[in-house]
Parts: C-alpha cells; structure tokens; sequence
C-alpha cells in the first residue's frame, strides 16, 4: 500500500483516494457477522437514529471486538496515511456507521476537522479518515458524498447543529456549499460518490468537505470509520467522552497484512464493558 506518485498528486487534487475491492469477502465477513452483537448493547457507545432504535454509529468497537481490533493495525489501512502525513499515528476515533436499511439518517454536510478542531481543540488538519465498506454500497444506499479539492480551502465556517440528527455535528452552510459545488464543476463532478463492493477502502482529507443521504433502500450501508492522526497533533482538551475522541496517543504497531484472516492476539479493554473513565469530560485546556 505505498503510494504512487500519481496517486499522491491525485490526492492533493482531489482530497480523497478510492480502492475498490481492497479487501476480500474473506476479510470482511468476520466484522460483518460481529456487528449484530456490538449494536445489541445498551452501552453510550452506541448512538441510535433520533425517534428509534436503529444504530447510527458505534464507537470504539477496536477495544470491544477482536476483528475490528485486527482492523485498526492493519497495514492497508495505516501506511498509507502514515506516508502521507509523515509521521506515526494514534486513534482519534474508531467507529462503525450504520445507516441501516430504511431508517438511516442523514449525515449533514460538513468537514470531520472542524469538529475535531472545535470540540477537541485538534491543533491542525494533520488527521485523515480511512473508511472502509462491510456492505455493498450503491446509489441508493446512502452512500458518501464529497466536493472533489474543497480540502484546499482549510477549516470553513460552520454551525453547531443540535437538533437535524441524533449526533450533534459542526455543519456547512448551504450557501458555502453550492459555491464549492460549483468551483468543483458543478453538474460535471462538483459531487462524487464513491460506490463499489464491500471490502472497498476510501482515504480522504480531513478537511474534505462530505455528507450522506437516508438510506431509503432495503440494503443496509454499514462502514468502518478509522480517524488516525499525527501523534504530535493530539487533541489538548476531553471535551467529549472518551470513546468518541480517544486519549491513548501511543503510535499504532501495524499488524502482518493477513490480520484479518489469522486471530493475532489482540488487546480488548473494554470487552467486558466501558470504564466509567471513558464518559468524563473536561472543560480543561491542557499542553503537549
């Protein structure tokens, strides 16, 4: 997984690479089958779609589940933004987003930095996103939606939005958006959508600005979500709880590429349940 030059001038163009089928049907079904019994607890990791009971995201399930903790230290996943950011990685955060069939809720548009910058005081945008899909995705799943090269504004204005979902967001205005629509292309690319089978692999910019539809359709959308930052840019403030921004910033040891198809030993803390720890919250600014 080391990248081409073209790959790494494609990036900065476009803010986002797509891998389609990186990963086999192998690899994958074993997350697959341990979603179920992730979002069946009643633990505050798992935040479900406002007025029902259908998950909307799950996280930290990488101290929870053996598969997802093998997924966390894989090599594909990591090296690549490790060479793109030039130095070791930490998980900011970990999470399964599941936008499941005929209930999953929107994600509003709006950039992953400005929320980290602003809840968790993230110094810089030296942080990026790794997804990966344990469904099919198509076009009427709800698929991700992002401006190709709208990374290259920085941190754009945002709103605190409270009330659209059941996750509170830092959102994008929809006047900025039709302008970065329209800088992007418009009707001709100023929106793409990734789409492809599961096991496929999306990087993109932390500052990429993105959204996601409902998903209307009777297939469920489930993906994994890895945020890996810069481990000199770790967050200075535990503004939210502590199984949404995470605060190890120990560098992450990559795992043999075949991790997801031999049981490596792993270290579960939370299996048998979330520390109270992990709920406390701090208005506190602390250094590096």
């Amino acid at each position: 997984m080391k990248l081409s030059p073209d790959l790494l001038e494609r990036f900065d163009r476009d803010g986002y690479l797509f891998f389609p089928g990186l990963f086999s049907s192998a690899e994958m079904q074993p997350m697959l089958d341990a979603v179920p019994a992730l979002y069946s607890r009643r633990e505050a990791y798992n935040v479900r779609e406002k007025g029902g009971d259908a998950v909307r995201t799950n996280f930290a399930a990488h101290l929870v589940s053996e598969p997802f903790a093998r997924l966390a230290r894989h090599p594909r996943m990591v090296e690549p933004v490790q060479d793109l950011l030039g130095e070791a990685l930490y998980m900011h955060q970990f999470k399964i987003n599941g936008k499941q069939a005929f209930e999953g809720d929107v994600w509003q548009w709006h950039q992953d930095y400005g929320t980290w910058k602003n809840d968790d005081l993230m110094p810089s945008e030296r942080a990026m996103n790794v997804a990966i899909f344990l469904d099919d995705v198509n076009e009427f799943n709800g698929p991700l939606m992002f401006i190709p090269g709208s990374h290259r504004k920085g941190v754009v204005e945002a709103k605190h939005d409270l009330t659209t979902t059941s996750y509170p967001l830092w959102t994008v205005d929809n006047a900025l958006i039709a302008q970065l629509v329209e800088r992007a292309g418009g009707k001709d690319g100023g929106i793409v959508s990734p789409k492809g089978p599961a096991g496929s692999m999306i990087l993109f910019h932390s500052c990429l600005v993105h959204a996601s539809t409902s998903n209307l359709s009777p297939w469920n959308r489930v993906s994994v979500y890895l945020s890996l930052c810069a481990v000199s840019n770790h967050i200075r403030r535990f503004k939210r709880p502590e199984f949404i921004a995470h605060r190890d910033f120990t560098p992450i040891e990559c795992l043999p590429d075949d991790c997801l198809l031999v049981d490596y030993p792993v270290d579960l803390p939370w299996q048998r349940g979330m520390p109270a720890s992990a709920q406390e919250t701090s208005p506190e600014v602390f250094s590096a």
